[in-house]
């Protein structure tokens, strides 16, 4: 299989063995996105140079053993978390020149953990729909048929997993804008129990529904995507201080 076919788990198992490495991994993911990217429309803003950047730093770190969870992982982001100088514009035209001038705390957590941003996720505008289609940029299609949606308002986010255009993503659920686009392309997607993760940064759609959570390959990848997403944050006054598990415990153990 090809780099950018593999999951979190199986991808850092041979960064681990230094079978590869997360230059190899980036380029094969933006060789891919060069591929089909025209026909899927999951994105709406690439990060390109900056991922190629972090993917030498991460190189440098893995070499001198300093190893986060995610360190040389390409991960996708939905466009309506704030990240700091990066376009954000939640697929609307009201926002398509707004830089924030800070990055969601979910943000600050993955850059910690060793992730590499490929770019932002194309949605529904505001996250106001369920198909992606009412994105002001153009609707994202379903990888599995170019005629069919990927689902909404996280679309762009599915659809760049199941499409192999990242190795996992990020996207925000308020009614099923996760589950739902993540059933319809075929992969995992999880919305966390509110207050799990924090929504600081996030422009919600309704705050008092709305959370944040991992669209990925797997299920082990997606424990592996909450442990680092999950906790306190104190900039979020919703946010639970109740400590969060390992969530790769739970895996293998059956669903009783």
């Amino acid at each position: 299989m090809e780099l950018h076919q593999l999951t979190i788990h199986e991808l850092k198992d041979k960064l681990n063995k230094r079978e590869t490495s997360a230059e190899e991994i980036v380029n094969s993911v933006f060789e891919r996105i060069d591929t089909v990217e025209k026909d899927v429309r999951a994105y709406i803003t690439l990060m390109r140079e900056t991922a190629f950047a972090e993917a030498k730093r991460a190189d440098k770190a893995l070499k001198k053993g300093e190893d986060g969870a995610l360190a040389g992982i390409p991960i996708a982001l939905e466009d309506l978390l704030c990240t700091k100088g990066i376009l954000t514009t939640c697929g609307s035209r009201m926002l398509s020149n707004f830089a924030p001038p800070y990055d969601a705390t979910v943000v600050e957590k993955l850059k910690k953990a060793g992730a590499i941003f490929t770019g932002k996720t194309n949605m529904d505008e505001f996250a106001m729909g369920s198909s992606t289609e009412t994105s002001f940029y153009g609707a994202s299609r379903n990888p599995w048929d170019l005629g069919r949606i990927p689902g909404g308002s996280s679309g762009g986010s599915a659809a760049a997993v199941a499409a192999d255009e990242c190795i996992a993503a990020i996207g925000s659920d308020t009614g099923g804008s996760i589950r739902q686009p993540a059933a319809l392309c075929g992969i995992v997607g999880m919305k966390p129990t509110y207050g799990r993760v924090s929504r600081f940064g996030l422009i919600a759609f309704a705050s008092s529904l709305d959370q944040i959570g991992p669209l990925t390959k797997d299920v082990e990848d997606c424990a592996i995507m909450m442990n680092v997403l999950s906790g306190y944050d104190h900039r979020d006054s919703t946010s639970a201080s109740e400590g969060a598990p390992d969530y790769r415990q739970f895996l293998g153990r059956g669903i009783k």
